[in-house]
């Protein structure tokens, strides 16, 4: 399956030099690069938070036998990475929005990341909430979430997270699919960054998380 996947996508997509992952690398480089706590965006995971690089299991249901059960009894484990995770940023204006758009740089497996960079995340209207420099946002998505899921036998992919300043005049309607429609995976595959950008008006990203997984 995997393999039809790939070569259908070579014949229709091609595989040019100038690929739409080229801008998202850099994006990720700089900020990598730059290890400006500043520019740092908090990401947590239940009870956790996740420091850039950090691994986190994929998401998924796991059947695990436990000894204290009946032994054609399981209890079902809920990886952690299943929901989006809560983010955080040290704005400067507590009135300001955000947008967190969230890539997998290793699509399908990290040495051959030709269907990269995959979009798994858009959610605009982040504010500020509380005290505590967590975002939070009552808006229905733009890109529903989906958590890691690399293909069995992989090594872990990078799941980075990039948070932009929200233009004044940006509406998540003219973005958001009709009737919270999900997201399909053709659509997902080789997201271009760069576009997306210029579509939706904004800058550079002011801050970048991200954690391994597979």
């Amino acid at each position: 399956m995997l393999k039809w996947f790939l070569l259908t996508f070579v014949v229709e997509k091609g595989t040019s030099r100038n690929k739409p992952s080229d801008l998202s690398m850099e994006r990720f480089l700089e900020f990598h690069n730059q290890n400006d706590p500043t520019k740092a965006l908090g990401l947590h995971l239940g009870d956790k938070s996740i420091a850039n690089g950090d691994y986190v299991p994929r998401s998924g249901a796991y059947e695990l036998w436990s000894p204290a059960c009946h032994r054609d009894s399981h209890i079902s484990i809920l990886t952690e990475a299943v929901s989006a995770p809560r983010i955080s940023y040290a704005a400067n204006s507590p009135a300001a929005r955000y947008i967190v758009v969230c890539l997998d740089f290793d699509a399908p497996f990290p040495r051959l990341p030709m269907l990269s960079p995959i979009l798994h995340w858009i959610q605009s209207d982040f504010q500020i909430s509380g005290s505590s420099n967590t975002l939070t946002t009552t808006l229905p998505f733009i890109s529903n979430y989906v958590g890691p899921a690399p293909p069995s036998g992989s090594s872990p992919h990078r799941y980075v997270f990039f948070l932009y300043e929200q233009p004044t005049e940006f509406n998540y309607k003219d973005y958001a699919p009709p009737a919270g429609q999900e997201m399909g995976l053709w659509e997902r595959v080789r997201w271009n960054l760069a576009a997306w950008e210029r579509k939706a008006k904004v800058e550079n990203p002011v801050a970048m998380g991200y954690f391994t997984s597979n």
